[in-house]
């Protein structure tokens, strides 16, 4: 426990006086003698003076150090361990004002004994006492066990202990669904389970397609010996193979990388980091570090990278999707850990670039699902109606949207949220039709139009049927797209155009009780800077940029901006599909013939990514990209 700091007006000046200009940390304590926050500093006089200059510092920071009783420092020799240090004190005493990580338990592993004549392959966390292989690390339990599943039906390598596997009188049910070999009761010989041994390396290994051509030239000699049930044996373990490394291969990567992606929204932050060892991606994780006050990514990443690697495996390359600050200096102290170069990469291209996307992509996703939390939701909704001066506290929002490719294949979106998140059941879309191509406002207006007079419809039926007492659920059979409810606020994603589109649909069909609110995209479309247009104001609302109302309004016109995406791929992409791989251009007899081989047939070929279809000779990656979306046009929604 700490002790209480009974003189809480610190003199900065004084302290400053007698401060040390070497490297090391600092501890800024509270009143109460906790410590509040822990940083580092290459010169600690001029870092923490930075601290008491009104003009350079945030309000946050202003307000953290009017909290400051007391400063400690620690001086070391270089900056290297001043980082160091830092990072150890944070995740020890985890203070208020730092960015903090919680401690996580040490990776797992695969592991493949070597010291018996039939090794086992088992799941390993801890030290690495015993004689054998290990693969790994992997991010989760899970995933390590996931893959041991999968090999378990690939390759059938005992997973059992050996004291199990040296009692057996008979085999288990392991052996019974094919997923093992039954060596214990010798079922097997010691030269074929060898061979499975071999295959299972190769796999862990990232030597995914040394593996497939193997079984491919065993499934060829087998069909030509006219053993038809072992071909098709061999068809079927490449069939499942490929499913697999399309899974987790990552086109391009041969050693070990991790990928580290970073998302912020109002003050929470989500970290996802993607791990591939020997070329393959062997699953993520995701962290929402702590924060008090809000940090761009960059900031969030400096504070994550050494607190996270510190005491663990680092990997020989880290891409990151921000640069974070002081990259030199962590690339040295990494390197110094890990004993060998460590580089960490923000700009990347190609492959990479594709896979830093996807991190940034599940990062976001993350986020989004951690703001849409029930318990914080009431609390939006609280503060929306704060920021549009509503009477009652809203109970149903929808949001409409329109996406187009230069005014082609228009599609209206229409989302519904209700005081519980996104009520997908109710979510619309619309074909626009009719219009010039382009013109956003009469696409609004009709969609706007076209929604609320199934509304009226639905309201007008069910007052004319009271008396007969007929259903909601016959209405809802007769009117299938009609909506339950009328919403309190209509969200139109756009400005002053679109907010009057809407507000002119709505008076053509009388319906003048539901408050209409435009969200217009900010300066550099930046999040956080929209600005709320409502009908019938001149100017836009002022609010505070940090109210969580606002992040209920940006989740609900970003889901409508998806479901609007999402929908207009849909329809642009309805082609017939006439002579199936036949009518791809540039796909010729022989080819096709390979891809049917390859694959085990044309369901393996239509179930195959961009990566495993170019992995085939002869096939580009802009002619697998035509592959894949001649079979792919549908909408993930």
């Amino acid at each position: 426990m700490n002790t209480p700091i009974t003189d809480n007006a610190f003199d900065a000046n004084s302290f400053l006086k007698t401060l040390t200009t070497r490297p090391g940390i600092y501890k800024m304590l509270n009143g109460q003698g906790d410590i509040i926050y822990i940083g580092k500093a290459k010169n600690l006089k001029n870092r923490v003076s930075s601290y008491f200059k009104t003009q350079s510092v945030s309000i946050k920071q202003q307000t953290m150090v009017a909290k400051i009783a007391a400063i400690e420092v620690i001086v070391t020799h270089t900056e290297g361990e001043a980082l160091l240090l830092e990072c150890q004190q944070i995740k020890h005493h985890r203070p208020r004002y730092n960015i903090c990580l919680r401690d996580d338990k040490s990776f797992p592993y695969i592991f493949l004994s070597s010291e018996q004549a039939f090794p086992q392959l088992a799941f390993h966390r801890g030290a690495k006492k015993k004689r054998g292989q290990y693969f790994g690390p992997y991010p989760s339990a899970s995933a390590a066990r996931e893959s041991m599943k999968q090999l378990q039906k690939l390759f059938p390598v005992r997973q059992c202990e050996d004291a199990v596997y040296n009692h057996r009188t008979r085999p288990c049910l392991q052996h019974q669904i094919e997923r093992c070999t039954a060596p214990c009761v010798g079922f097997i010989d010691q030269a074929s389970y060898a061979h499975d041994v071999d295959n299972t390396i190769l796999f862990l290994e990232g030597k995914g397609g040394q593996l497939i051509e193997q079984l491919i030239s065993r499934m060829e000699q087998a069909a030509d010996a006219q053993e038809y049930e072992k071909a098709a044996m061999y068809r079927d373990r490449i069939a499942k193979l490929r499913q697999v490394l399309e899974r987790n291969f990552v086109q391009g990567e041969k050693g070990d990388v991790d990928i580290i992606a970073c998302a912020t929204k109002a003050n929470l932050a989500c970290v996802q980091v993607f791990f591939i060892r020997h070329g393959q991606h062997l699953g993520n994780k995701v962290f929402f570090p702590k924060m008090s006050e809000e940090h761009d990514p960059a900031a969030i990443l400096q504070a994550f990278i050494p607190q996270y690697y510190l005491e663990k495996q680092i990997p020989l390359e880290l891409i990151t999707s921000h640069e974070p600050g002081e990259i030199q200096l962590l690339m040295e102290v990494l390197s110094s850990q890990a004993k060998h170069t460590v580089l960490i990469s923000p700009n990347v291209r190609g492959e990479r670039l594709k896979w830093l996307q996807m991190a940034l992509t599940n990062a976001e996703n993350a986020l989004m699902s951690k703001l849409a939390d029930k318990q914080g939701l009431h609390s939006r909704f609280l503060s929306l109606q704060e920021i549009l001066g509503c009477q009652e506290l809203p109970n149903r929002l929808e949001c409409f949207d329109i996406s187009h490719t230069q005014g082609e294949q228009t599609v209206a979106s229409c989302v519904v949220f209700d005081q519980d998140g996104p009520v997908k059941s109710a979510y619309r879309r619309y074909n626009i039709e009719g219009i010039t191509g382009g013109d956003d406002y009469a696409a609004m207006h009709q969609a706007v139009l076209r929604r609320f007079k199934r509304l009226k419809l639905e309201n007008k039926t069910t007052q004319e049927n009271t008396m007969a007492e007929i259903a909601a659920t016959e209405i809802s059979k007769r009117y299938p797209d009609a909506i339950t409810g009328m919403p309190d606020i209509l969200f139109i994603d756009g400005g002053k155009g679109q907010v009057q589109a809407a507000e002119k649909a709505l008076a053509e069909i009388n319906i003048n009780n539901v408050m209409i609110v435009g969200v217009s995209k900010g300066p550099d479309r930046k999040p956080g800077m929209e600005k709320l247009i409502q009908a019938g104001h001149d100017q836009p609302l002022e609010f505070n940029a940090g109210a969580s109302g606002l992040l209920l309004i940006q989740h609900i016109r970003d889901e409508a901006h998806r479901f609007a995406i999402t929908g207009h791929r849909q329809r642009r992409g309805k082609v017939t599909k006439q002579s199936i791989l036949e009518s791809i251009s540039g796909l010729g007899a022989k080819r096709r013939q390979v891809l049917l081989k390859q694959f085990g047939g044309l369901q393996g070929v239509s179930q195959a990514g961009v990566d495993a279809l170019c992995s085939v000779d002869g096939i580009s990656r802009q002619l697998a990209q035509r592959i894949y979306e001649h079979f792919h046009h549908q909408d993930d929604y």
